[in-house]
């Protein structure tokens, strides 16, 4: 399990570093040189350049740009053209910073200032002028430095390497300060910072390499994180099939989704859980959709409700609740006026953990009433549109804060929240957050989240508690579609190529 931290933790991370451990400042700056150092020197051969790659370190007046002054000197030291090039009032350098200016000088290594550089091509930039620590918005001179770089990668073809991160992203949100410089590269020291892995901030970072530079993990235990980021090697926590199991051992799940000619949304989330290692899945729906969903799935049992009967329907959703182990509800309801009514019993008579997406969460935006049935045991999985329209904050604010955002509503509900986007983010009421990095943009195909409540009920289904179900069941959700879109390409991938490539390679 990696970790993800704000800005304020990653100080504080550093400062008991030095300060409590004892870890000399200078020597984690070296390590971190080196990190970048070796990022420069893989951009230069994979752009078939080796030693002839001409590097311009630029750099402000903190430890930030001490940590480029640090990695220009080790690149000239290997063989290649390196010049330092200063932003910034000098008489601002932090003390590392004033350290590394004089090893640079006495090693004569290039330099110049900004307001004297004369500009000349060059095929690798090292972006350290800003790093966690900017909270201003970028003007003046600065922005004039950011602006000049970008000119100069669209003139030379210079490929930027950020620095801890790209100048101008918000360390904890992801924010663009007014302007920021994108990276092809970015190389952060200890842990990834939340606003790398969020958008616009992840767009800018390019490829995130995480470098190991020596942080205790005694410092993070003691500053705490801000989320959790699954990892390949994490899937070994995920439960595993008995050898002699049978299938009411894997666990039962109940979807009750579908309305007249609607059957897609519960094909997906039954093929998704079956998929996942449930044990058996029953699709109850409307009596319309059982010779379909038959045919489509027949390892799927299919039960029925009339409606127009209220009483027989209230019946048939006590018996099948009582059956399930796990239950999702809403892929495809529609929104007749019998929706408030079926979600209200399912809710009210549910005692296993409930997957509510897509028009289940519609309704209760439309009933926010239905909220008082709300608990821990409640998964619910809204895309920005219908997060929006649960909260009344509008896309453009959700998305500045999704993080936040979930966690607020997991905080007031009590539920678990899966907030989808191209960055999924899940919270509990706990406050704990995972931000998840699998996927690709060929899930973003209709039915795609119908088969992530399937996954996530799949995981609920084989003995995960809801939270870590939620987690594992995006993160798993993207690997799945990562490989489909590497077997039949970005703009190819079905929701069922999804569904049907979950957990291979795994």
């Amino acid at each position: 399990m990696d970790y993800a931290v704000t800005a304020q933790q990653m100080k504080a991370i550093d400062q008991n570093t030095i300060h409590g451990i004892g870890i000399p400042s200078m020597v984690l700056m070296e390590r971190a040189a080196l990190a970048v150092a070796e990022a420069a020197e893989h951009m230069a051969a994979e752009r078939n350049l080796g030693k002839k790659a001409r590097i311009l370190a630029v750099c402000g007046t903190g430890n930030n740009g001490a940590d480029g002054v640090a990695a220009g000197r080790i690149l000239q030291g290997r063989g290649y053209e390196t010049v330092l090039l200063f932003a910034g009032n000098p008489e601002h350098d932090s003390e590392e910073m004033k350290a590394q200016k004089r090893i640079a000088a006495n090693l004569n290594l290039a330099q110049s200032r900004v307001s004297e550089y004369k500009e000349a091509p060059c095929d690798i930039i090292l972006d350290a002028v800003f790093g966690i620590g900017l909270g201003r918005e970028i003007g003046g001179e600065y922005r004039k430095v950011l602006e000049m770089l970008e000119s100069m990668r669209e003139q030379y073809g210079a490929g930027i390497i950020a620095v801890d991160t790209p100048s101008g992203i918000h360390g904890t949100t992801g924010e663009v300060m007014g302007i920021a410089l994108e990276a092809d590269v970015t190389v952060t020291f200890g842990y990834a910072k939340t606003g790398l892995l969020l958008d616009p901030g992840r767009q800018y970072a390019g490829k995130l390499v995480v470098a190991d530079i020596g942080f205790p993990e005694a410092s993070l235990l003691k500053s705490g994180w801000d989320a959790k980021v699954i990892t390949p090697g994490d899937l070994t926590w995920l439960p595993r099939r008995r050898p002699d199991g049978n299938k009411g051992t894997f666990g039962k799940v109940l979807v009750i989704a579908g309305s007249r000619g609607m059957s897609g949304a519960a094909y997906f989330s039954a093929l998704g859980a079956y998929r996942t290692g449930a044990g058996l899945v029953k699709i109850l729906t409307v009596q319309e959709n059982r010779q379909v969903l038959q045919t489509q799935l027949p390892e799927a049992i299919v039960s029925c409700y009339d409606p127009e009967d209220e009483e027989a329907m209230q019946n048939i959703l006590e018996q099948e609740c009582a059956w399930a182990d796990v239950i999702v509800t809403g892929p495809g309801l529609g929104q007749e006026p019998y929706t408030e009514y079926l979600l209200e019993t399912v809710l009210s008579d549910a005692y296993v953990p409930v997957v509510l997406d897509a028009d289940g969460l519609n309704c209760v935006a439309a009933h926010p009433y239905l909220t008082r049935y709300f608990t821990e045991n409640i998964i619910i999985t809204p895309h920005m549109g219908e997060m929006s329209r649960l909260t009344s904050v509008p896309i453009a604010d959700l998305k500045k804060d999704p993080l936040g955002e979930a966690r607020a509503y997991s905080a007031r509900y009590g539920t678990v929240c899966v907030l989808k986007d191209a960055v999924t983010v899940v919270t509990d009421k706990d406050g704990a957050a995972w931000i998840n990095r699998s996927g690709c943009s060929a899930m973003a195909k209709g039915g795609s989240g119908d088969v992530l409540t399937g996954v996530i009920a799949g995981l609920l289904a084989r003995g995960m508690e809801c939270t870590e179900a939620a987690a594992f069941g995006v993160y798993v959700h993207g690997h799945a579609g990562q490989y489909a879109a590497a077997a039949y390409g970005e703009n190819s991938v079905l929701a069922t190529d999804v569904a049907d490539s979950i957990l291979k390679e795994i």
